[in-house]
């Protein structure tokens, strides 16, 4: 086999087992984010087609608020930056109203650390 043949077809092979790697990463970085809680105790449930309205969630503000679902896309918690509740909407302990965060702010922003551990 010619060696630029062999390049190639490595190269191709590559390519492609990266491609797919990234494409089932991402899908599974997609549903961590499927339900969303916000405004006067509303939320939306993007593990539906359409979205399903959600009434249940606790939160009453006008911004700066945060969703967590895992991959499957199941409520985790969420919050205001003041609260967090559960996925059954209870306030987390010690975090109801400690967090001494604004409801105006960024302070409501989750990061996932888990894979990094």
């Amino acid at each position: 086999m010619h060696p630029l043949v062999f390049l190639i077809k490595t190269t191709s092979l590559l390519l492609f087992l990266l491609l797919n790697t990234f494409l089932i990463y991402a899908q599974e970085i997609q549903n961590s984010s499927n339900i969303w809680y916000f405004g006067n105790r509303a939320g939306l449930d993007f593990n539906t087609t359409p979205p399903t309205a959600l009434v249940n969630g606790q939160l009453n503000t006008q911004e700066g608020v945060a969703t967590v679902s895992n991959d499957l896309g199941e409520l985790l918690f969420y919050t205001d930056g003041i609260t967090v509740w559960d996925r059954t909407h209870q306030a987390m302990p010690n975090a109801n109203g400690t967090l001494n965060g604004h409801f105006s702010s960024t302070q409501s922003v989750v990061c996932n650390f888990t894979e990094w551990i």
